[in-house]
């Protein structure tokens, strides 16, 4: 086994709980889903959200969908002029096989922030 990092981002339609959860809870459920990644393999997860996103904790999500002794911490992503707006963005660590492919995910409109990567489409 090896530890490898994942990183997605997805875009969220308004700063309300409600939105905030589902965006994060979509994100975490394909970057589970196409790394074939089970809870009990996570090591830590960091989420980031832009300074338009208040209306609740990311992490929240992720507690929800079973991660509940899985370390995570939620920061703020740096207020970059012209920086694509209501994003959340996470960062996981988890164990797998040393041939696994990580897959990134870049769903909704935080696509265009790694337009480069095919795999994470």
């Amino acid at each position: 086994m090896r530890l490898f990092a994942l990183r997605g981002a997805n875009s969220v339609e308004r700063n309300e709980a409600d939105a905030i959860l589902d965006a994060t809870g979509e994100l975490m459920r394909e970057l589970l889903a196409r790394n074939n990644v089970s809870p009990d393999a996570i090591v830590s997860c960091i989420f980031t959200a832009t300074d338009d996103l208040d209306a609740e904790f990311p992490a929240l999500a992720a507690r929800r969908l079973g991660l509940d002794h899985v370390p995570l911490l939620c920061a703020r992503e740096l207020p970059v002029p012209g920086s694509l707006p209501r994003v959340i963005r996470t960062l996981m660590h988890y164990y797998a096989p040393e041939d696994h492919q990580p897959r990134h995910v870049y769903l909704g409109e935080a696509r265009a922030l790694r337009a480069d990567l095919e795999s994470a489409q």
